[in-house]
Formats: C-alpha cells, sequence, structure tokens
C-alpha cells in the first residue's frame, strides 16, 4: 500500500491525534503571545505616552516578525525538517516573549516585538502543513481549521490573566506569564513532537524507511509497514532547494491559484488583525474601565473560537469554499451594523462576539484551503509564502487604524472602512482554481 493512501484512508491513532492536540496547543501559545500586546496596549500607551500611530507600530512590529518568518524561516521546515523548524521558532519566540519583562523603552520594545514575531511567523504555516499531513482524508479540513481555535483560546485566557494580574503586578507581568508558556511548549517540542512522516519520505537518507516504519508502529498502522511504498516521484524528488520551491509554488499550474489565495489572506489579515489589536482600546475609550474592556477583547476571541470550531465543521461537510463565502460576507454585514447602530455597552459585547465569530472563522478556512492546494514537497513553503505574503496586510492594518484613529475619524467610519476587505477577501477564496478544493 502506498503510503499516502494509508494515511489518507485508515483511522485516525491516539498518537495522531496527540500530533494534532500538540499542534491545537502550540496555536493557543501563539494566540497568547499575540493578544497579550492588545490587552496591555491601553497600559503602555498611558505610561509611556504614545499616540495611537505609535502604538500602531508596537503591534506592527511584531507583524513584521511574523511576515518575515514565514518567508524566511517557514520555508525552512521543507529543508531541515517540520520538528527542527518548530524548535528553533519557539527560541525565538520564548527570548523575545520574557525579555519585554525587563523592556524599559520604547525601541526596546519594538524590537523585542519584531524577535517574538519571527518566531510566529515559523511556526503558524509549519503547524498547519504537519497537521494535514498526520490528518487522515475524512478529517483533514476539520483538524487543519480546528487547531486554528487554540489562538483565539489562548487570547481568552490571556486576557483573564491580564485581567487579574495587570492592575496588580503591572503590564510587563502579563509577558512573562506569556513567555513561560512558550518555554514550557518548547520543552513539550523537543520530547514529543514527531518529524512530518512526509518530509522524512522525501528525504534522501538511507535510513528514512526504517524511520518511517517506526513512526508507522507509534501510529497503530504497524502491520502495514512491512509492505509500505512510496510514491514513485517522491523517491526521485531532488534536494530540497528554497528556489526551486519558490519556482514550484508561481508555476502555470499553480499560479491562479496561489494568487487569489495572496490577495484572500492579504485582505483578511488587514482586518482580523486590526479588530485583535484595538478592540479593548476601543472599548476602554468608549468609557469602559480597564477589566471590562479586557473582557471586550475576550468576547472578541470567545467569538473567534466557536467561529473556528464551526467553520472546521461545515468546512469538512460543505467545502471550504463555500464556508469562507458565507463567513466573511456575513462578518461584513455585522461590521456595517456596528457601525450604523446605537452602542450600549450589552450590544456592543453582542457584536463584538459575532464579529468575532464570523471573521475569524472564515479567515481561518484559508488555512484548509493552502494545505489542499500546493502538494506535500513544497506546502510548508507554499503555505509560509502566503501567509507572508498576506502578512502585509496584519501589518497595514492595525497601523492605518491608528493613524486614521489618529486623525479623528469616529469608530463607525473606520469599522465601515475595514469592513470592505472581508468582501475583497472572500470573493477571492472563492474564485481560487484548484481542483483539490472542488
Amino acid at each position: 500500500m502506498k503510503l499516502k493512501k494509508l494515511i489518507d484512508d485508515t483511522p485516525m491513532s491516539n498518537y495522531q491525534i496527540m500530533v494534532v492536540f500538540l499542534c491545537f496547543v502550540l496555536n493557543m501559545n501563539d494566540g497568547m503571545d499575540v493578544l497579550v500586546v492588545s490587552y496591555t496596549g491601553p497600559e503602555i500607551i498611558a505610561e509611556w505616552g504614545l499616540s495611537k500611530a505609535l502604538m500602531g507600530w508596537i503591534f506592527s512590529m511584531g507583524l513584521i516578525g511574523m511576515t518575515l518568518g514565514s518567508f524566511f524561516l517557514a520555508p525552512f521546515g521543507d529543508k531541515i525538517g517540520r520538528r527542527k523548524l518548530f524548535i528553533i521558532a519557539l527560541v525565538l519566540n520564548t527570548v523575545g516573549m520574557l525579555s519585554v519583562y525587563f523592556v524599559n523603552s520604547y525601541p526596546q520594545m519594538l524590537a523585542l516585538r519584531f524577535i517574538t514575531g519571527l518566531g510566529i511567523g515559523g511556526i503558524l504555516p509549519t503547524m498547519a502543513a504537519i497537521t494535514s499531513e498526520y490528518s487522515n482524508n475524512a478529517s483533514r479540513d476539520f483538524n487543519v481549521g480546528l487547531i486554528q481555535g487554540g489562538w483565539p483560546l489562548g487570547a481568552i485566557l490571556t486576557g483573564f490573566f491580564a485581567a487579574w494580574a495587570v492592575p496588580e503586578f503591572g503590564w510587563r507581568f502579563a509577558y512573562l506569564f506569556a513567555g513561560s508558556v512558550s518555554l514550557l511548549m518548547l520543552v513539550a517540542v523537543y520530547f514529543l513532537m514527531p518529524e512530518s512522516i512526509d518530509f522524512l519520505a522525501n528525504q534522501k537518507d538511507d535510513r528514512k524507511m526504517d524511520k518511517i516504519k517506526s513512526l508507522l508502529v507509534r501510529m497503530n498502522k504497524g502491520e502495514h509497514a512491512a509492505a509500505v511504498e512510496l510514491e514513485p516521484e517522491t523517491e526521485k524528488e531532488p534536494e530540497h532547494s528554497r528556489n526551486i520551491n519558490l519556482k514550484k509554488v508561481m508555476s502555470l499550474d499553480l499560479k491562479p491559484s496561489t494568487l487569489r489565495l495572496w490577495l484572500a489572506i492579504f485582505f483578511g489579515f488587514l482586518t482580523l488583525y486590526t479588530l485583535m489589536s484595538w478592540v479593548p482600546g476601543i472599548a476602554k475609550d468608549s468609557g469602559m474601565p480597564f477589566e471590562m474592556a479586557t473582557y471586550a477583547g475576550m468576547m472578541l476571541n470567545l467569538g473567534a473560537l466557536m467561529g473556528v470550531i464551526a467553520m472546521s465543521y461545515f468546512a469538512n461537510r460543505v467545502g471550504p469554499k463555500k464556508t469562507i463565502l458565507v463567513f466573511l460576507l456575513t462578518a461584513f454585514c455585522i461590521m456595517l451594523l456596528y457601525a450604523n447602530v446605537a452602542l450600549t455597552h450589552v450590544i456592543m459585547f453582542i457584536l463584538i462576539f459575532f464579529i468575532g465569530f464570523f471573521v475569524q472563522g472564515g479567515f481561518n478556512t484559508l488555512f484548509p484551503i493552502a494545505t489542499r492546494v500546493y502538494p506535500t514537497s513544497i506546502r510548508s513553503t507554499g503555505v509560509g509564502l502566503a501567509m507572508g505574503i498576506g502578512r502585509f496586510g496584519a501589518i497595514l492594518g492595525p497601523l492605518l487604524f491608528g493613524v486614521l484613529s489618529d486623525w479623528q475619524l469616529s469608530i463607525e467610519t473606520l469599522f465601515t472602512i475595514f469592513s470592505v476587505p472581508l468582501v475583497i477577501a472572500a470573493i477571492m477564496a472563492y474564485s481560487i482554481p484548484s481542483k483539490n478544493l472542488d
């Protein structure tokens, strides 16, 4: 039996479920590391006397690091292996987060957010790739979508912690907590995370079949290990090269799908990261105390968590393209509603929940879409490059929102402006021509 067919057609073992769960927790850790800035933003502004544009640079500097991490770290997952890349990225993540506890200047904060972003940018696309590779065909879209729920769950837990710890111990303590979790994840990955079985199959290594058979035994597929065969094209795969993989991503067959995927991720990120970064600050500016404003950010992420779970279900039932179209167009309508109704605190919390549900749920459909667009041999490169290109939208969004806020544009006008990219993202994703999405 062919190796890919064996994994695709047989039930998932407890070992495979453990790998998916570990990726879920890794994503939860990344959600903590990114959203801690959103929760502590009002306190940082108050301590250092920053304008919203300068605070926007703190948001965006982490996203610049994430972009470069997606460009330059993630593709190494196709060369040195997924597991080694996780370890390198988590070291950067941990150092960047723990060091913020000792920061005492704005430039230091910018530098450390950049380092943290590099690590996160390396982890995210690689995590989607290894989840896809350890999932069978029946649950692949569900699993790749579901692990994205770790992000808002990490953000919710960080919100609870920040609401209690920041008033008691100061905003730096929240980074110490998040950095400690990153350190624990580094230890967990070192001891528990296996190498990608598809990556091993693509290596010119005399012992690769022994390694693959050992993994198959752990996956309760040992009875097939002796007879398993690699795909002929996998055996002949040349030595991984970043330049070769980049050319494959932009090949004649993949280019139409790649360009639409890039545009969808760019515009999706633009709105998503604007909301994730600024919602607690918007709530605080509306007159809420720090703790309640933090809960507004948590409500956004609670909606996101529920949205990711719902998206995973529907992507597996009706396909990711229909799912993303419905979710993002609904999110567009809800953001317009937010901009055009009188907002009591209760109505604000309800609308924020549904914005998180449909924006994050819809956007995260792009992960199972991306993993299906690219074949195994270039999956980390393809997904990493797409996320890297898209993160220019993530960089632009929070910074642009801060600048426009300093220009005294109303929240109603800002929400109307930042709802439009969701429509563009939905149309681009729905029009991706890859046959693997049909």
